[in-house]
């Protein structure tokens, strides 16, 4: 893709609006954000405040922990913590540089003063409306709609000072998504100079990681990472879910480290980029592949989130689950074939996953949403889509320790080994050939002779019978379509054959080269 190309150019602006460092989860950091506008309209700290958010909001709010606050949940902590001590400048980072000292400071505020939370009487899925009163008798208020820093009213005392109307029924920053798909998402990702969007990247990669290792380490919500691995094992595969689950434990239940967001989640940001690198890491792939990989699983997230909305009743891990899926493909080298059948594919495994609010549960959804992209992109196969088969594992030596030797051990071992001798094994395609044998009269023997070696067949023996002769041939399945027909065409009705499957054999180059170049075209 060109940096002419008008898709390049969006494809960025949808990055940088996309990739925005959040503390917590970001609705709440959005109730807290429009607080502490509506306390700088006000001029003073609130005696009194109402909070008005949409369903969708009041869902994702009430049961998670807000981070810098002491442990504190819910619509009315978030908005306390806005009030007392945010920086509304800071936008969804309002609330992350937050002292131990400023933490008593929002528990006391929360006790002197009345927040009420109601139902905003709006259609807006994305909707937070903060009023702000002070002791003298004045009023301010700051409301948020359709994404979370898209602010669309301020008013202090009754006067308008912001009002955008249109602004409020748009579900994202960058109206320009049409413009993705997956086919242009890959090119995007294979063709992007890397200084356009190593910062961005970069930063979704060390933040996101950085929470995942957090989670792991730490006692956070239900402890779904060190879970995995505790009873998985540490399989490469199990590290993916069990990162991105120990994000989504942290971030969920008041860590305080940041994370980049995709889609307005930081969920999403989180999945949709920590399995990618755990995989880069066990690949050992470059950096720039790594990139790359992360890019594209970004971009195919947002791709199927642009047509639900970000705060759907269809939870959005799925959706960076699938990217993380797509990401992974690509580190094994897959085109837009392996890549295209990987989103399907987790899409079916995983597909009517219900948001029920955000919480620590998320974490779960997370790892199965992980566990589906994977499964998706290793069903999709590395060449052309197809699965490996035809395996041979030969155990030359080993030994056994009382203590530290166990099942799990083993298959771990024998797990690592595999993936490494892939690695290295430069895969190729393999055909399934048949044996066939045909018994035709002897006048006919020239003609079905030839058409076997026209089907790429190999002749292994003839046999005479009376009146007739039996050939034996080698013959690739894929050329023995409709060969019944030719075959009474041929011997007017007289010849005869069976076949069974016999072998794999390589498939030649030529034909290999038409086989990727097929199915790695783009379907108009």
């Amino acid at each position: 893709m060109r940096k002419t190309d008008i898709r390049y150019q969006t494809y960025l602006k949808i990055l940088e609006e996309e990739l925005l460092p959040a503390m917590g989860c970001t609705e709440p950091i959005a109730v807290a954000y429009a607080a502490a506008m509506a306390r700088d309209l006000l001029g003073s700290m609130p005696v009194r405040m109402e909070v008005n958010v949409s369903g969708n909001i009041l869902k994702n709010v009430k049961s998670v922990v807000v981070p810098n606050t002491g442990g504190l949940r819910g619509i009315q902590a978030a908005a306390a913590a806005g009030a007392a001590v945010g920086q509304a400048e800071r936008e969804l980072e309002v609330i992350a540089q937050v002292t131990s000292e400023q933490v008593g400071e929002i528990r006391t505020f929360l006790e002197r003063c009345p927040i009420q939370v109601g139902l905003a009487a709006t259609s807006q899925i994305f909707y937070i409306e903060v009023l702000a009163f002070g002791g003298d008798g004045s009023s301010s208020e700051a409301a948020i709609s359709g994404f979370h820093t898209n602010v669309i009213r301020k008013r202090k005392n009754g006067q308008t000072l912001l009002q955008r109307e249109e602004a409020a029924e748009r579900e994202s920053p960058c109206d320009e998504k049409s413009l993705l798909s997956i086919e242009g998402a890959l090119e995007f990702a294979d063709t992007v100079e890397l200084d356009d969007v190593r910062a961005l990247v970069q930063r979704q990669i060390d933040y996101n990681y950085a929470i995942a290792q957090e989670g792991l380490w730490g006692n956070y919500g239900a402890n779904i990472g060190s879970v995995l691995l505790k009873h998985d094992g540490d399989d490469v595969k199990v590290r993916a879910k069990a990162y991105a689950a120990a994000g989504s434990d942290a971030r969920m239940n008041g860590c305080e480290l940041p994370v980049v967001i995709v889609s307005g989640s930081g969920n999403q940001g989180i999945t949709a980029s920590v399995p990618v690198v755990v995989y880069a890491k066990e690949l050992g792939a470059s950096e720039e592949k790594m990139l790359r990989a992360v890019v594209l699983s970004d971009l195919i997230t947002i791709h199927q989130k642009s047509g639900i909305g970000r705060l759907s009743a269809y939870c959005g891990a799925i959706s960076a689950g699938c990217g993380a899926g797509a990401g992974i493909a690509y580190l094994y080298g897959g085109g837009y074939e392996e890549i295209a059948h990987t989103v399907v594919n987790a899409l079916a495994v995983v597909s009517g996953v219900v948001c029920d609010g955000a919480k620590a549960s998320c974490a779960a959804k997370i790892a199965a949403a992980v566990d589906a992209g994977i499964q998706g992109a290793m069903n999709a196969g590395v060449v052309a889509g197809f699965p490996v088969v035809d395996v041979k594992v030969t155990l030359y030596d080993g030994s056994y320790h009382e203590v530290d030797s166990s099942e799990m051990a083993f298959k771990i071992a024998g797990s690592m080994a595999f993936k490494e001798a892939c690695r290295k094994a430069d895969p190729t395609l393999l055909e399934p050939i048949m044996k066939v044998s045909v018994i035709v009269p002897d006048e006919y023997m020239g003609d079905v002779i030839g058409d076997l070696n026209s089907r790429r067949g190999q002749i292994i023996q003839l046999e005479a019978r009376p009146g007739a002769q039996q050939i034996d041939a080698y013959v690739p399945l894929a050329e023995m379509f409709g060969y019944a027909t030719d075959l009474r065409s041929r011997t007017q009705g007289r010849g005869q054959y069976t076949m069974e499957p016999s072998h794999y054999v390589e498939i030649p180059k030529n034909i290999r080269d038409k086989i990727v170049e097929t199915r790695n075209k783009p379907q108009a």
